[in-house]
Parts: structure tokens; C-alpha cells; sequence
């Protein structure tokens, strides 16, 4: 992206801020995994022991200091994910026994939109150590229920709510489509 993707403006507030916002009203405690010096002003932060590593460094740093067993982890650059459907998920891992919960829609699996439990943590360290840094190399080793994409839908979420941002293109085709459907929306109408 060649900035930080986390700060980027979206309906009036910045990724962060809307994952922030998004996890919150589904529970008590949020945390931002990343950086202190580029984070903290923003809220509780968490640094990864395993630096430069990737994304499964943070959710081992989150699985190491949380007090919960269930635990859901929200990538920023997802910023179409409603609250209603970090509930649903939740109840979907609070139903199961496996550690891991993933949705796998949108043309493949969503590790950073899924729910952990506390014990995937022993797992994670021993990926890191072992220099395997793929999250999906975890869902092998450990019990783990996919989400299908038609569970997703029959439940009345559209795949669309997994569009990430990884590219400045992908960014501004979101914003576009995200301006064009609230010009489309009648005034004092809802979508």
C-alpha cells in the first residue's frame, strides 16, 4: 500500500477505528496488536514477541496475554464486517470444540476474521520457532471448523463483508463502490 493501511480513511473514520469500533460493541475488551509507538495513542496495544514475523505473531501475542478463551481477531483491512456478524461467529465457536473457527468464503479461508481459543497459543509458538509463519498451516494441526460460505449465507451474510484491502487499487474500488451505493440511497432512506 506504501502507508498504513490501519490509518486510511473509510465512512468517516479510519480502518482502525472502525475494527476498533466493530469488535467493541461485541466485547468488553479490545486490544490493536502492532506496534506501541505507531498504536498507542489509539488505544490498549499488544507487541508481538516475535517480531517481523507476520500476522500469526500477533495472534500469538494476543493468545499470550488474553484472560479469555475465546478470543476474535479482526484484521483492519476488512472493514465491511458488521458487529452482528462477530456475534454470530462467537456463538458458532462457543458451540464447538475446536480451537479454531474460520469462515471460509470469498474464495478461501479468513484467518483474520476468526475466533481462536486461548490453547492455540502452545501451536503458534511452535510455528514461530520452527520459522513456519502461515497461519493456515495452524488449521492441520489443530482442531478446526471452516465456516462454509453457504453456513455464512443461510445465516444472512453476504461473502462480500470478507473484501479486504490489500492494494491503493482494491482501496479506492471500495471507496468508489461505497460512494456510488450512498448515492443511490433516497434521501432519509435506509439500505
Amino acid at each position: 500500500m506504501g502507508v498504513d493501511k490501519a490509518l486510511l480513511p473509510f465512512r468517516d473514520q479510519t480502518l482502525l477505528a472502525r475494527a476498533l469500533e466493530t469488535v467493541g460493541s461485541v466485547s468488553g475488551r479490545v486490544h490493536i496488536v502492532g506496534p506501541m509507538k505507531s498504536y498507542g495513542k489509539f488505544g490498549e496495544v499488544i507487541e508481538d514477541i516475535y517480531q517481523g514475523c507476520g500476522p500469526l505473531a500477533g495472534i500469538h501475542a494476543a493468545l499470550c496475554t488474553t484472560g479469555t478463551d475465546l478470543n476474535f481477531v479482526l484484521s483492519v483491512d476488512m472493514p465491511l464486517i458488521p458487529s452482528d456478524f462477530l456475534r454470530w461467529l462467537i456463538s458458532q465457536a462457543a458451540r464447538s470444540s475446536d480451537l479454531i473457527v474460520v469462515p471460509d468464503a470469498l474464495g478461501g479461508q479468513q484467518p483474520l476474521c476468526a475466533v481462536y481459543r486461548r490453547a492455540v497459543q502452545a501451536f503458534a509458538e511452535q510455528a514461530l520457532q520452527a520459522g513456519d509463519y502461515k497461519i493456515g498451516h495452524l488449521f492441520s494441526q489443530v482442531p478446526t471448523r471452516f465456516i462454509s460460505e453457504s453456513e455464512i449465507s443461510a445465516a444472512g451474510f453476504s461473502p462480500r463483508i470478507f473484501r479486504n484491502i490489500n492494494t491503493v487499487e482494491e482501496y479506492d474500488a471500495l471507496v468508489r463502490a461505497e460512494t456510488a451505493a450512498s448515492e443511490d440511497i433516497p434521501q432519509g432512506g435506509r439500505i
